[in-house]
């Protein structure tokens, strides 16, 4: 059996369930909303979202990633859902998922296969974004604490306010969330010395932007910083490629005698991709407009190969 295996993280582009939820701005995605959103559409997504993820790291390793973070959940019976389908239920994994207090209730989470990874604790930390005198909500940052291969390692989850209304209008939402994980950061390293960190999200931001850089500058590696020389990305942005999607490592984790970090890489395969039309080239989302093409995601899956050197 291989000693090489993935981590992962996937913007899974509204993954919500079909049933109209009050508290949530989530009418559009029902039977009788704008996509016409029903049991027939949730499960096509559902199968189409776990068929991607059980393929993802397979080009080396015999399974997909021990440890995937999520993004655009709307409730945890979607996770349940998604990990009892046909293509990921026999790699037994978990989940925790947390209820954060986004208005149109997307949230982040994390899967893990129970065979390599117990989860110690987590805990959710919410951003105090201010508009004019008044709170907006937004993805929590959620702070999983478990043990990979029996050794102690921090996740920090995200998915950072979007560039909706415009990058630099939206760019101050970004650098409060840049730092909330730092104070994370240094609140873990000072109750735990040589604490093994990895962070991952959609941040909504390039490995350049300022609220990435700071985060490399305290020592961490972000390896997706080379898809962003060579032109690739995770997601198209404005007709450009961008890679929003990033997964972080701190010097501990890359110099651990267990963890060897072998690359990164972004996945994408045929069936993932549009193959006419407007978007051409781009991942195959599940609406163009409100035609719905019954894609995947507008994002690819991103991971890290490493192998465990302790097994």
């Amino acid at each position: 059996m291989s000693n090489i295996f993935s981590i992962g993280f996937y913007n899974l582009e509204n993954l919500f369930d079909p049933f109209d939820k009050d508290t949530n701005l989530d009418k559009d995605f029902t039977p009788n909303g704008k996509f016409k959103w029903d049991q027939d559409k949730y499960w096509q997504k559902i199968d189409h979202l776990s068929q991607a993820i059980s393929k993802v790291g397979l080009m080396r390793s015999d399974a997909p990633p021990l440890l995937l973070g999520v993004c655009e959940v709307e409730k945890e019976s979607c996770l349940k859902d998604l990990v009892m389908s046909p293509s990921l239920k026999k790699f037994n994994y978990g989940y925790v998922f947390h209820e954060s207090a986004d208005p149109r209730g997307i949230h982040v989470a994390l899967l893990f296969q129970k065979s390599h990874f117990k989860v110690l604790a987590y805990r959710a930390y919410s951003l105090d974004l201010k508009i004019d005198s008044e709170t907006e909500n937004t993805r929590d940052i959620l702070h999983v604490v478990g043990k990979l291969f029996g050794k102690k390692i921090h996740l920090l989850l995200n998915h950072w306010p979007s560039r909706t209304d415009g990058t630099l209008k939206t760019n101050h939402k970004r650098l409060s969330a840049s730092n909330l994980v730092q104070d994370l950061i240094h609140q873990i390293t000072q109750e735990e010395v040589g604490a093994n960190i990895l962070i991952m999200g959609d941040f909504n931001d390039d490995p350049d932007s300022k609220s990435m850089n700071v985060l490399t500058s305290k020592g961490f590696l972000n390896p997706m910083a080379d898809f962003q020389k060579q032109k690739k990305g995770s997601v198209k942005f404005k007709g450009k490629w961008i890679i929003f999607d990033q997964i972080l490592f701190n010097k501990n984790l890359l110099e651990a005698s267990w963890f060897n970090y072998l690359g990164a890489h972004i996945f994408v395969e045929p069936t993932l991709i549009q193959k006419t039309g407007r978007y051409k080239g781009s991942p195959k989302r599940t609406f163009t407009g409100n035609y719905h093409q019954g894609g995947y995601s507008d994002h690819f899956p991103v991971f890290i190969y490493f192998e465990n050197s302790s097994s």
